[in-house]
């Protein structure tokens, strides 16, 4: 499955790095490609090992808002 999700507060490699690093952790993401110009996360993921809700609050707790 993929999805794109649409990610508020990232303005830097940094940035980044901790939304990739929050969803990679998870279990069932596949990848997770951040588009800083976009304020983009393009996510592969197997949706019987994670949810969308698990996604979003990885990237929320990383101090980033999904829109």
């Amino acid at each position: 499955m993929e999805k794109t999700l649409e990610v508020k507060g990232m303005t830097c490699g940094h940035c980044e790095k901790a939304v990739k690093g929050a969803l990679e952790e998870l279990n069932g993401i596949d990848s997770a490609n951040v588009h800083l110009e976009q304020n983009t996360v393009d996510v592969s993921y197997d949706e019987a090992k994670v949810s969308e809700k698990e996604m979003k609050d990885a990237i929320e707790d990383q101090g980033y808002d999904v829109v």
